[in-house]
């Protein structure tokens, strides 16, 4: 069953947009757009999630980043 996000896909999709503008307009390769990227998520992690449960999340977004890039 899929999962209902509460964002919009408008809302989604303008975000990421942004993010990846970014990340192309200033020329980051892939090696540094993902170093970027993964401080975010730490940023995150750190910010706005309870010590308690930071690594839990963590390890949920793992998985679910290897389960996206999973080939079928």
């Amino acid at each position: 069953m899929p999962q209902q996000s509460r964002y919009s896909n408008d809302e989604f999709e303008s975000l990421m947009n942004k993010v990846i503008l970014t990340l192309e307009e200033e020329g980051a390769n892939r090696d540094l757009s993902l170093m970027v990227l993964g401080n975010v998520i730490t940023h995150i992690l750190n910010t706005q999630v309870s010590p308690d449960n930071r690594e839990a999340m963590a390890a949920q977004f793992a998985d679910v980043l290897k389960k996206s890039v999973k080939s079928n």
